[in-house]
């Protein structure tokens, strides 16, 4: 290759408009592979910590079952256990408050829902990084090829001489920005996508269990998947 051309002659011979393309280029990737390794790995962990949910009701007390969820405070499932417990012991407890106007279904309800959103709001942060990286980059990549094309045509015209050689070269250069935008942009949105698809999956799980609890705590039953009651033989908390 002819050392006049190239990634390093670009970078010595553009402008500043070119190298702050560059370095934004490079500072969008390393956000969204951040993103990506993060929350990869959230996710390989909520599945782990899901499977110990399925072992929740079989137990003889309450407590015996929470000591079968992660003891990570930080755990989902556990979590949305403590939450309904206190729900359900603060609704028993208290009286003459404004929540004794909703019965004890509709407080349960609030209270698990409450804390179903805020691991929503958890473990969906980071999403909107990679939706923007996957969306913009692109255009920025292209942006720096029309800033390079317009700068070489001008090197090009100042010098009187259009052969092919003197124009391939330039702008075989400005073109490599697009690439660089595709490269960024193309992980960031399979990344988004394999990330969307496995939220779903731990928020399924999570909205089972909530859901399972629901009746628990409500009617000291866990409805079955065919809509029957299953009682479990678990004393309330």
């Amino acid at each position: 290759m002819n050392p006049q051309f190239g990634l390093a002659n670009l970078w010595s011979q553009g402008d500043i408009v070119i190298k702050s393309v560059a370095m934004l280029l490079l500072l969008m990737s390393l956000a969204s592979w951040m993103v990506i390794v993060l929350k990869t790995l959230d996710v390989f962990k909520y599945r782990k910590v899901s499977k110990a949910a399925a072992d929740f009701w079989h137990s003889e007390d309450f407590t015996a079952a929470l000591a079968k969820l992660d003891s990570d405070p930080s755990d989902p499932f556990r979590q949305l256990a403590l939450a309904g417990r206190e729900a359900t012991l603060h609704h028993r407890d208290t009286k003459a408050q404004l929540h004794d106007a909703l019965d004890i279904s509709d407080w349960v309800t609030r209270s698990l829902q409450n804390t179903m959103d805020d691991f929503t709001s958890r473990l969906q942060s980071g999403l909107a990084i990679l939706a923007s990286v996957g969306s913009t980059a692109p255009f920025v990549g292209l942006f720096g090829t029309v800033w390079g094309i317009y700068h070489a045509l001008l090197s090009i015209g100042a010098a009187g001489q259009a052969t092919i050689d003197k124009v391939a070269g330039p702008i075989g250069e400005s073109l490599v920005m697009t690439a660089l935008g595709l490269a960024v942009a193309i992980p960031a949105v399979l990344g988004y996508n394999a990330l969307v698809r496995g939220n779903k999956g731990v928020l399924h799980k999570l909205n089972r269990f909530a859901h399972d609890l629901h009746a628990y705590f409500v009617t000291g039953a866990r409805v079955s998947a065919n809509g029957a009651a299953n009682v479990v033989p678990m004393k309330k908390a």
